[in-house]
């Protein structure tokens, strides 16, 4: 294998996995809380029309990328009122979420399926691109790099600042985090919308960046993946990293496969390959000595009130 053809999977793997760092790095956020939004691939999904949408009718990407931001912050708030000041079940909020995702961004695409726009750029000049393993590390566009330093920013967020102190006790213990003063409501109201900030952008890297184009369910569950990413990385962010690289790679066999032709393999088990490494990674962490669940914060799920 030459060098052109090892650097271009390494771009395709690094493309197909960015979206799912980003939801679930959103996620995983919203999880130290205290909080299970299960309505990811929703948030993503309209971020990802509104971003497509704006980027568009205005000609402008960054325009687009900010509408995503946006979008998954009002639809994250949309579960955040329902969960938190009105105490609605987490799970059937989060479910009813994805639900609604799906059927706004088909309604609002329903205009732009087909549709095309100029693919966001890499970041750096081309000339810094020109040999291949080179373009491995400045052929990428803004938010590749993003994603990356979101991942450090988030490690040191939970392990070495106050406010990360304080959102990881919400999460564990909100009852005493509220006798001592703390917010609790506030700060997980601050975790959701952050989640759904990454969640929008998440699919927004869909339609403005792999793609560039609008079709419905554009996500192709992907949600669903960042949330069993979640666990599999076992609350932790640099494990998160490695967990969407790997889920990027499998993504990326799919296509491979697909473009050398590979014909032992039906189109559909290559289609169904990232869902079966999702099921297989879940059941060997449950299978092992120590499972997800025991590492998960202690008050993930569970109702929390003032009175």
């Amino acid at each position: 294998m030459n060098s052109v053809i090892l650097v271009s999977i390494i771009m395709t793997l690094v493309a197909a996995s960015t979206p799912i760092l980003l939801a679930a790095l959103g996620e995983l956020v919203v999880e130290k809380s205290g909080v299970l939004n299960l309505g990811v691939e929703g948030m993503m999904l309209t971020g990802a029309v509104a971003g497509f949408a704006v980027a568009f009718s205005t000609g402008s990407v960054a325009l687009g990328l900010v509408a995503s931001v946006i979008a998954g912050i009002a639809t994250a708030m949309i579960f955040a009122v329902l969960t938190l000041s009105l105490t609605a079940n987490q799970v059937a909020t989060g479910l009813a979420l994805t639900i609604f995702g799906v059927g706004a961004s088909s309604l609002i695409g329903a205009g732009f399926v087909g549709r095309t726009i100029d693919r966001l750029g890499p970041l750096f000049p081309e000339v810094l691109a020109s040999h291949p393993w080179l373009r491995a590390l400045f052929g990428h566009d803004i938010i590749v790099y993003l994603s990356l330093a979101l991942v450090l920013g988030v490690s040191v967020f939970l392990r070495r600042t106050r406010a990360g102190l304080i959102l990881r006790a919400v999460g564990e213990n909100d009852a005493s985090a509220h006798a001592i003063g703390y917010p609790v409501i506030g700060i997980r109201y601050a975790a959701i919308a952050f989640g759904g900030a990454l969640a929008g952008l998440g699919g927004a890297y869909f339609s403005l960046a792999l793609t560039p184009m609008w079709a419905d369910r554009l996500t192709a569950g992907r949600g669903w993946i960042a949330l069993a990413l979640v666990v599999f990385s076992a609350w932790k962010p640099g494990r998160l990293l490695l967990g969407a690289y790997l889920f990027g790679a499998v993504m990326t066999f799919e296509l491979q496969a697909k473009a050398a032709g590979i014909t032992w393999l039906a189109p559909e088990v290559l289609a169904m390959a990232p869902y079966l490494a999702t099921i297989l990674v879940l059941t060997m962490m449950s299978l092992g000595r120590k499972t997800g669940r025991l590492d998960a914060p202690a008050c993930l799920g569970k109702p929390f009130s003032v009175s």
